[in-house]
């Protein structure tokens, strides 16, 4: 019996393409409403962090075979609408009431939800409580995309060792490398162009914000791993569910949010230095 002679592949070993097309349609139709939203604040960007929120929660539940229509699916996605909603009205003092309902989840689902709503909120305050908003909430997004973005076509481009193998076999050390460049680029360029200033500190923060991004990458990546599922969702072509999109900006948010916390009023986040992670820390510990 002969065989065929093999036909060469039209995709070349680590320059995977296919995926592009939808990826950019979707982060296209995002980008629309990220900056519809976030130019308008109020309302329209309260109502969509809170949806997201929901959302993230509905693919979560399902991650863990928790249809959100059972009870206890609808209470875990109501969980995370009312954190989102008490935190719009501007009742912060409220949120941490909701740790009362962890009970009713279990561990792996209450951490989820945990995150999701750190978040989550942490996003509604750099847009609607912190100083220069805009411009907080476009830092972060601009890093986190670009890290992504980067890490993508510098991982496929190059390709070479894996980053996780056992936890996600896609991601490659030089589409880290990649990664970060790019967060450090995006964190220098919106620093510059706000005309806010402390660029180097920027850029210096934005590094920091894009090891948090893949971090948290990996972190879902590795609940999937140990779910057995390959997306968390289907409702972005390329990308997959919420969770999958989002995964990077719910762990970068927060970081985020606790510089501006510490940062001196009137100026952006990523202002923040030495001096002001000491008189943090010292408030902290003095009580």
């Amino acid at each position: 019996m002969t065989l065929a002679p093999a036909q060469p592949s039209s995709v070349m070993p680590g320059r995977d393409w296919r995926d592009l097309r939808p990826r950019l349609l979707s982060a296209l139709a995002l980008i629309i409403v990220a900056v519809l939203a976030i130019s308008l604040g109020g309302y329209a960007y309260g109502l969509l962090i809170i949806a997201t929120m929901a959302g993230m929660a509905a693919e979560g539940a399902a991650l863990f075979a928790l249809s959100p229509r059972s009870w206890r699916g609808a209470l875990f996605v109501a969980w995370s609408f009312c954190a989102g909603l008490s935190a719009f009205c501007g009742r912060w003092e409220a949120t941490p009431a909701f740790a009362m309902t962890a009970f009713v989840f279990g561990p792996p689902l209450w951490l989820m939800n945990a995150v999701i709503a750190a978040g989550g909120l942490s996003l509604m305050w750099l847009r609607l409580g912190a100083d220069c908003g805009v411009w907080a909430v476009v830092f972060v997004i601009a890093v986190v995309v670009s890290s992504d973005s980067a890490a993508y076509v510098t991982g496929r481009m190059i390709g070479g060792p894996k980053l996780a193998p056992r936890i996600s076999p896609g991601k490659t050390r030089s589409g880290a490398v990649g990664g970060l460049l790019g967060a450090v680029m995006a964190g220098l360029v919106v620093a510059t162009i706000s005309g806010a200033g402390f660029a180097a500190r920027g850029a210096g923060w934005a590094l920091l914000l894009g090891i948090a991004a893949q971090a948290g990458d990996l972190a879902e990546s590795a609940v999937k791993r140990a779910r057995g599922v390959k997306d968390s969702g289907r409702l972005l072509p390329g990308h997959g569910g919420l969770l999958d999109r989002f995964d990077a900006l719910l762990a970068a948010a927060p970081l985020a949010a606790l510089l501006s916390l510490l940062a001196k009023p009137g100026l952006p986040f990523w202002s923040a230095g030495f001096d002001d992670l000491a008189r943090g820390l010292g408030r902290f510990l003095g009580g």
